[in-house]
This record gives C-alpha cells, structure tokens and sequence, in this order.
C-alpha cells in the first residue's frame, strides 16, 4: 500500500484482486476524495491495463441496478473524454437503430469532460430524465429504446462525479461506462478516445464476455468512427479479437473533417440532432450513418456498412427516427 492509503500505489501494474479491490474501496465510499483524485491520476498517465479496465468494470456491474431487457438489444456509447466537443453522435445512433428495429438500451450521464453529455443532450430536446430512469424497462419493451441513466443505475458513482469533474480529463471511469450496461447487454458498439488503446479495451471487454461487440476509434483520438480519416475497428466474440481497419469509402460515405461536426452546449446539440432526424444533409448526418451502420452489423441486422447505411437513411428519410423521438418523448 502507498501514501494512498486504502489504495495500492497505480505505479505498479495491479492484478485482479490488487484491483478488484481498489474499485471496491472507490465505489463503496472506504477511500477519501483525495486518494481517489490521485489514484485515478497516476493511472491515467500510467495506462490502465485489460486487466484492471476489466476489473474494474465488474465492480461496477456488482453494484449496479439492472434492469430485463428485450432479446438481442444493443448499446452504443462513447467513453467521451476525446476533447473534440463533436455533436451527439452516439445518442442519434442510438435513435436511428432502434427506428430499423434494434432494441437500443443506451447507456450515458451527464457531461464529465465535454460540453455536452447523452442525458443533457436528451434533456434538452424534452426527454424527462427522472421519468426515463423510473421507466426504462418498459419504454425498451414498448418502443425498443431506453436511455439508461448513469446517475440511477449505478448509485456508487454518485460521490465519484464530483471527483471526475474536478480531475477534468479522462480517467477509467469513461472506460468503465460503457462495460457496465445496466441492461446487461452482450451486443454493443463501443467508441473510445484512444486508437492505440483499442485492442487493450477490447480483450477487457473479451474477458467480461460478450457475443459479438465492436470497438472503434477514430485516428483523430474521435471515440467514434470518424470521417475524417482512418479507423481502429476491433471485433470482438467469445471466441477471439480480430483487428480490422475502416474508412468512410467502405461505407459509401464522403470524407468530412471533425470540424464539420463540432457541437456546442446542449441545446445547440439538440437542435442538430432534431434537425438530423427531420432529414438535413450535412457531416453530422454522414457521421451517425456510418455509426449506425457498425451497430446495425453488431445487432446481426444487416451483413456490411454500405447495407448498414443504405436501412439508417432510410429510418432517418422515412420519418421513422423523429417519429420515434416524439414517441420516446411523449411516453408515459
């Protein structure tokens, strides 16, 4: 143990009981503020492990509320933490493939690092956030879509928040996020901020277990695929890690830099994704796409991207998408 007291000193890489025991420690409330800012420091400027990113992932999934989901839903979330301050994108993909009939539990919180988190966006655009909480399980039954609130589904993290806003970068909390659906899915399209880190990530999801999962990043640092250049795509199964490059030409899609889809708080982000799903044509549009079609190739819903982006355009052009976020909205 170190000057962290309850903690074990992250300069050293943990083993799983080493820690399990940590995230216990953080997510039970033993460990005081201070140790924890420090531990979740060093361990972002030391590189966190599979086996810890795992380890901690557990953590939080022995701690959390689950709720029954639908056979063969799906997540799509970003650890966010990229410092792009891009629109939502994960949050309309979300939408547009659970319009093609994927049930979508998404999992997201509140801005830690950007500008403009899930539950801020989906606020603004009128989703009750407390209503939403309380009926997730039956809004995924009903409507095949549901957003789960970080904040409800996982009680520990309550006195962590305050934390990692003031550490105000990322740490493994946005690594964790994402493995810890409190729907308990075994599908899910996960964009992380790191490129390099894409294969670690991917076999700590692998050791959690998974059926069929992707890992993307874009080469930007973008904890999506992006359009600007190339992509880390890891394909993960129970029975192995593959790694696999993408760009938007395999999807049919035009190049478009991270400029072109730079958001702003979360009303200005609200009114493109409305906007979106009423049907513009722009970047933003081409970037949820592209996403779309990943998720859509992870709920084993359509074989490639090009068919993945041909159904999400026509979620989006048929009105089926809006109609399902005034639906989503009205629900009661």
């Amino acid at each position: 143990m170190s000057r962290f007291g309850p903690l074990p000193d992250p300069a050293e890489l943990l083993d799983h009981d080493e820690a399990a025991d940590a995230f216990a420690a953080i997510l039970d409330g033993t460990a005081s503020d201070e140790a924890i800012t420090e531990f979740l420091i060093a361990l972002a400027e030391r590189g966190e492990t599979m086996v810890e990113i795992a380890a901690a992932a557990q953590a939080m999934r022995d701690r959390m509320i689950p709720i029954d989901a639908p056979a063969g839903a799906i997540d799509v979330c970003g650890t966010g933490g990229d410092g792009h301050h891009t629109l939502n994108v994960s949050t309309a993909v979300a939408i547009v493939v659970a319009a093609c009939e994927v049930p979508v539990a998404k999992h997201g919180n509140r801005a830690a690092s950007s500008k403009s988190g899930a539950a801020d966006t989906l606020e603004a655009l009128g989703l009750d956030m407390e209503r939403a909480a309380q009926m997730a399980e039956a809004q995924l039954a009903d409507l095949g879509i549901c957003f789960l609130f970080a904040a409800h589904h996982h009680p520990a993290m309550k006195h962590i928040m305050p934390i990692r806003r003031a550490i105000g970068r990322r740490t493994i909390f946005n690594l964790m996020g994402p493995l810890a659906n409190p729907a308990r899915v075994t599908r899910q399209l996960v964009g992380i901020a790191r490129p390099a880190y894409v294969p670690v990530y991917a076999e700590a999801l692998h050791r959690l277990g998974t059926d069929h999962s992707r890992v993307i990043s874009g080469d930007e640092g973008l904890d999506e695929l992006s359009l600007a250049g190339g992509n880390e795509v890891a394909i993960v199964t129970r029975g192995n890690v593959r790694m696999q490059r993408s760009v938007a030409a395999d999807a049919g899609l035009p190049t478009h830099p991270i400029s072109a889809i730079r958001g702003g708080d979360a009303r200005e982000n609200a009114r493109a994704l409305r906007s979106l799903l009423q049907g513009e044509r722009n970047a933003y549009r081409d970037a949820v796409l592209y996403n779309a079609a990943e998720a859509l190739i992870v709920a084993g819903a359509v074989e490639n991207r090009i068919d993945g982006v041909e159904e999400a355009a026509e979620a989006i052009d048929k009105g089926l998408a809006n109609a399902l976020l005034n639906c989503w909205i009205a629900y009661k």
